[in-house]
């Protein structure tokens, strides 16, 4: 098991007839818990739909008609195929950024989890530019204005996957520890004042408002940074 704010292993799982053992941490278990409500969740608001929407219906149309103009608007309208995936990634990170307020550790404070979000857009963008503008030409493109900037060129486009994925760990973790830390001094001042088996009175009240900033604004506010900057980073290889 882990020290510190890195995540806790739950349980391990034994491959069968094997010495191989898998440590399963909490990332692991909460993300497969948001993937099975966001599953479920889809499932139910889906299977009853209707020509003319109401309720529930019009809240999800809505939704996705607002991502499918995000897109185009971010992309261009020759684009609007990315809409699903980016929307796909918008809500998982919005819900794993969020989760922390139901006393859950969100997925997003383990770099393991940012840094493979990351490297799928890596991917993407190298995929979608060589598909689009052909492999010499994206590789032509390392050598521009001048072939001495190569080595330059090929470092900043290493560095987008590393920049995404730690800027979205950290700003994530970052409110964890802040939290953390800031629910012990609590925790210290109650034990001050009213002694050791007093209730934690200032640990009730007094954190709310920090954890709307860091659990829910800016869970919600990085979701959206990340998907921007996929999205800008996709359509400037590909034009």
């Amino acid at each position: 098991m882990e020290s510190g704010f890195g995540p806790l292993i739950v349980f391990e799982f034994q491959i069968p007839f094997t010495d191989i053992v898998i440590p399963i941490s909490n990332t692991v278990t909460v993300t497969w818990f948001i993937m099975l409500v966001l599953t479920l969740v889809c499932i139910l608001v889906t299977r009853n739909y209707e020509k003319i929407p109401k309720k529930v219906q019009n809240v999800v149309e809505m939704l996705v008609d607002t991502i499918i103009n995000l897109t185009k608007q971010t992309m261009g309208e020759d684009k609007a195929r990315f809409a699903p995936y980016i929307g796909t990634v918008l809500i998982f990170l919005a819900v794993s950024n969020t989760i922390g307020i139901f006393g859950m550790r969100p997925p997003t404070a383990d770099v393991n989890t940012t840094m493979a979000l990351a490297i799928i857009t890596f991917c993407m963008i190298n995929y979608n530019a060589v598909k689009s503008n052909g492999l010499v030409a994206r590789l032509k493109g390392f050598t521009e204005p001048m072939f001495l900037l190569t080595p330059i060129n090929l470092i900043g486009e290493i560095a987008t996957p590393i920049s995404l994925g730690f800027r979205l760990f950290g700003n994530i973790v970052g409110g964890l520890i802040i939290m953390e830390l800031f629910y012990s001094v609590l925790k210290l001042l109650s034990t001050a004042i009213f002694g050791a088996n007093a209730l934690p009175v200032f640990q009730l009240l007094i954190p709310l408002p920090f954890h709307f900033y860091f659990d829910i604004f800016a869970g919600l506010l990085q979701s959206f940074i990340f998907a921007m900057l996929t999205m800008v980073n996709v359509s400037m290889a590909m034009d």
